[in-house]
């Protein structure tokens, strides 16, 4: 059960599964209570039920679209989500977008940790300071036993968290005006564009870690599955959540704004039922922090490796990187966690900024320019094809970053042309589109002068052989 690998590519002798595993894994990792606070952020923050839910539901599909696509490269690549980064931005280069995303999964892990310390300092009756070191201790346990341990969870979370918010909606109906509530329909473009970005960085903010958990699938996997079910998975979990979120919201108001997971369990009953309910919080955060943790810890030997040259990390360097990533996670839950709502919004919208650019380049290159073929072994050699830094491409990435700034809109900083656009926020279609132009046409022209890449096959042999 304990995984031996880490940044080395999967041989194909070890590789096992199939592609409808990433639709438990990613329908469990989405039925949990952070992503009903992100529904419920679109409401908070002025929209309506109807239109906040369309507005989510549109987002989560355009970002959940491309979050399939960074998942389909797991199996034809056999490596973690960031180390083909440096196919763009060179072997050492890549460390510019994976020291932002060690921070992602340090925010999204402390999110996590505050809510799920809610639920398991209720559960154990001993607080919630207890209840986040608690639950920061299982998660690194089970992010140190890896891949079959995450993917395990996630088929358990997906059924019984799904059985536990089918329960609580029924619940929720019986409180809500439907009709009330179904006449809460007045378009307001800034607030549906709102809601769309919310959603979509909730997605966009998987893409950096979700070919972690397809890369041990049989090569034959096919690609159109892996997306397919990698979106039916993260788009029907999230959407199914922030929906709840949404009608929470519009229902309870400040008492749900007041303390997310105490009115969550109250909606659902007391004495026994609470129990379970409390129970089913920290499983769903659980699967997803375990997620956070692991991807962290990919990122940063990713990270190291970039300069020290080295694939294979012994089981106690594992257990080193992890425990990293999870003390670094508590300290901030425990720092923030009287604070969470608001934090939580604009690190959404942080987010957003700064992985669009990156999703662009990285699927670019991987889907129109290399064909989905790269040269595995020259991914770990900085004196090879790719280089040590790709000094063209970082330019792209942080024109991408600085074209998002005027349309950018949060508490700390509003750029000059949200305000001529009603207050919407389109930072993100902007940072979708302009790096990928940019990096297409600056590949076209790499592409025309560069040798043609081995299959990733053929390098997966060679790179398996090695290790």
């Amino acid at each position: 059960m304990v995984e031996r690998r880490s940044i080395d590519v999967i041989p194909d002798e070890e590789r096992h599964g199939t592609a409808f595993s990433q639709f438990t894994l990613w329908l469990g990792a989405n039925l949990q209570i952070t992503t009903v606070v992100t529904g419920a952020l679109a409401v908070v923050f002025g929209g309506d039920v109807v239109w906040s839910v369309v507005g989510l539901l549109v987002g989560n599909l355009l970002g959940g679209a491309v979050m399939a696509l960074h998942s389909a490269q797991g199996p034809r690549l056999g490596l973690p989500q960031m180390i083909s980064s440096r196919a763009q931005f060179g072997v050492r280069g890549a460390v510019v977008p994976l020291v932002l995303v060690v921070v992602m999964y340090i925010g999204f892990f402390a999110s996590g940790s505050v809510l799920a310390g809610q639920a398991v300092g209720k559960l154990t009756h001993l607080g919630p300071v207890p209840g986040i070191i608690g639950f920061a201790l299982v998660t690194g346990v089970m992010a140190t036993v890896g891949y079959r341990v995450v993917h395990a969870l996630g088929r358990v979370a997906s059924v019984v968290c799904a059985l536990a918010f089918v329960y609580l909606g029924v619940r929720l109906m019986e409180r809500a005006d439907l009709a009330h509530l179904a006449h809460q329909h007045h378009f307001a473009l800034p607030m549906f564009l709102l809601a769309m970005s919310l959603s979509a960085s909730w997605q966009l903010a998987f893409g950096p870690y979700v070919a972690d958990y397809s890369r041990y699938l049989p090569r034959t996997t096919s690609a159109r599955a892996t997306f397919g079910w990698t979106l039916a998975g993260t788009v029907l979990g999230a959407q199914w959540s922030m929906s709840f979120g949404v009608l929470v919201a519009a229902t309870a108001g400040t008492a749900f704004v007041d303390d997310q997971v105490g009115y969550v369990v109250g909606l659902g009953g007391t004495g026994l039922v609470a129990s379970f309910l409390y129970f089913v919080i920290a499983l769903g955060k659980l699967t997803v922090n375990v997620l956070n943790t692991y991807g962290g810890f990919m990122s940063l030997v990713t990270s190291v490796s970039g300069f020290r040259g080295r694939r294979v990390l012994s089981q106690r360097g594992r257990t080193a990187y992890i425990l990293g990533i999870m003390v670094a996670g508590t300290a901030v839950a425990l720092a923030g966690r009287t604070s969470f709502l608001d934090s939580f919004a604009d690190f959404l919208l942080f987010l957003l900024t700064f992985f669009t650019p990156w999703s662009a380049i990285n699927l670019v290159d991987y889907y129109l320019l290399s064909k989905e073929r790269y040269d595995l072994p020259a991914l770990s050699d900085p004196n090879g094809r790719y280089g040590g830094w790709r000094w063209d491409a970082l330019l792209v990435y942080g024109v991408g970053l600085v074209a998002q700034f005027p349309f950018l809109s949060t508490s700390f900083y509003t750029g000059p042309l949200v305000t001529p656009l009603g207050g919407a926020d389109i930072s993100w279609i902007v940072g979708l589109i302009v790096p990928a132009v940019l990096y297409a046409a600056l590949g076209s022209r790499r592409a025309r002068t560069a040798p043609p890449s081995p299959t990733t096959a053929d390098a997966s042999r060679t790179a398996s052989r090695a290790s």
